[in-house]
């Protein structure tokens, strides 16, 4: 009987990829601090006190910090001149202080209709019960007390991501193995790569969207999924994904690339008990206020389908560009979108159950073999949230929050990540300016509409190209850091042919 995951060597124990010898950008970049892991080095290196998992948790918590500070001059509330949009320091935190009365007291979904799914009501509810009472105590305003209530609990949630995301790259099992009971050599025949996590903790995103809302917390509790389904522990891989899907919808897109792969690797049900699982936590949360507070319920699911047409999406952009009058129309808008993403969704679903598949083994029918280098569930995930993104109308600034530990745990090459990030912050600015000139109308203040369009459009295009390269490396899995496959051997070059000897030198003339 083969031996259980958790009897296998430590990742720690294995070889670890060190990210200045596989990523060129990583090899320049690493000249500053003397140079790439040399050769004779010692991996990992004995009595050392700064492990990786400290230095990425130290990067992260230093991130976070800085993003406290962009976000300091809002905390305050009390706007004048348009500061949050002047600052770019806006925070939904601090907005909905008062618009959803917790200024008042009120209980969420209770009181008070609540736009956000039931997990992040009751976060923001019971954080702000702690800041009403706090400010009714010390005779002060509550507001402030709120967001840095928020900011800290956010915080710790970031961080608690960033461990878990090292912890699944440290580990690094292979879950793309069909049967039920893989060989264990090869579940384990990766390479580590704890430093993946640094992507994370060093985006330069987080450093001004961390806390315009609670995004954070549901990634939090998204990235326990993928470290349990690693695991083979589909019942706590799905009681994460309840979770997740209660306080932000997006992680439900996490189920069609969970099954699709499972289906192909004849592991359909393990798949089933975790979704199940996750129904079902799902279902005990949203229940009670389901039961006791419907018309609040139901707020949130009113919202997202009367929404119209959001700043900075792409649709938005081909409005600008075209002046396509149609675009103006939010159902129609809602028809195109629902039929490209099903369309995506299809696209991405055959890719998973063919790609990579080895050809002339009969009687499999397309199931996948060992031999078979099928995508992985994070590249699919990344592409049907992106296809999300790319073809809806909202997509707020705080959204790519949603994309980045998927694009980690997808694509490690720090490139193209850091070229979408400029141009995710080049969005984020020109938004605040693009807020400003719609606020501050007749007072020639913020940008000019062809900036922000290039702006938005910018954002689109490396979102798209990001999606194009994780598909070429589902293609072509050997362009795939994270299976560490060796490079196909190059055919020896011919031995060229023995030269003639040549004719000895002619004598000196007498």
């Amino acid at each position: 009987m083969p031996p259980s995951f958790t009897e296998q060597p430590r990742s720690n124990e294995r070889p670890s990829v060190a990210p200045t010898r596989t990523d060129r950008l990583a090899r320049f970049a690493s000249g500053l601090i003397g140079g790439p892991f040399g050769d004779h080095a010692v991996d990992p290196p004995r009595r050392r006190y700064w492990t990786p998992v400290r230095v990425v948790l130290l990067t992260g918590l230093v991130a976070f910090a800085i993003s406290w500070l962009q976000k300091y001059p809002c905390a305050s509330g009390g706007w004048t001149d348009w500061a949050q949009y002047t600052n770019a320091c806006y925070t939904d935190i601090r907005a909905l202080w008062g618009a959803e009365r917790l200024n008042e007291g009120a209980i969420p979904y209770r009181d008070h209709p609540v736009e956000y799914p039931v997990l992040t009501g009751w976060f923001m509810g019971v954080l702000g019960q702690i800041a009403f009472r706090l400010g009714n105590i010390f005779g002060t305003d509550g507001g402030p007390i709120f967001y840095h209530l928020n900011a800290i609990v956010l915080f710790i949630c970031g961080a608690a991501a960033i461990a878990i995301l090292h912890r699944i790259r440290e580990d690094n099992r292979r879950t793309d193995l069909p049967g039920p009971n893989p060989d264990p050599a090869l579940v384990h025949s990766r390479p580590s790569r704890p430093w993946d996590a640094m992507m994370l903790a060093a985006a330069p995103i987080v450093l001004v969207t961390a806390t315009v809302n609670w995004d954070l917390f549901a990634i939090a509790l998204s990235m326990p999924f993928f470290l349990y389904w690693q695991r083979s522990r589909p019942i706590m891989a799905g009681l994460f994904l309840g979770l997740a899907v209660a306080a932000k919808f997006y992680a439900l897109l996490f189920i069609g690339p969970l099954l699709i792969l499972a289906f192909r690797q004849r592991k359909l049900l393990p798949a089933l008990q975790a979704t199940a699982t996750a129904a079902v936590v799902w279902a005990v949360i949203n229940a009670p206020v389901a039961y006791f507070w419907r018309d609040s319920w139901m707020r949130f699911f009113e919202l997202n389908s009367e929404r119209p047409v959001d700043w900075g999406t792409g649709w938005y952009v081909l409005r600008g560009v075209t002046g396509w009058e149609k675009l103006w129309d939010s159902e129609y808008v809602n028809d195109l979108y629902l039929v490209l993403f099903a369309l995506s969704c299809i696209g991405i679903a055959l890719l998973g159950l063919f790609a990579g598949r080895r050809p002339g083994i009969p009687g499999l029918r397309g199931i996948a073999t060992a031999d078979d280098l099928m995508p992985r569930l994070a590249q699919l995930c990344f592409l049907v949230v992106a296809a999300f993104l790319l073809f809806g109308k909202v997509w707020s600034q705080q959204y790519v929050l949603w994309l980045l530990p998927l694009a980690v745990l997808a694509r490690p090459k720090w490139g193209a990540f850091l070229l979408w990030q400029a141009a995710e912050l080049f969005y984020f600015f020109s938004f605040y300016g693009k807020m400003l000139q719609v606020s501050a109308d007749g007072e020639d203040r913020g940008i000019p509409e062809f900036l922000f369009l290039t702006a938005a459009a910018s954002r689109w295009i490396m979102v798209a190209v990001m999606c194009a390269l994780i598909v070429q490396e589902v293609l072509i899995p050997r362009l795939d850091s994270v299976r560490g496959l060796r490079p196909r051997p190059r055919p020896a070059a011919a031995t060229p042919p023995p030269r003639e000897t040549s004719d000895p030198a002619p004598a000196a003339a007498p």
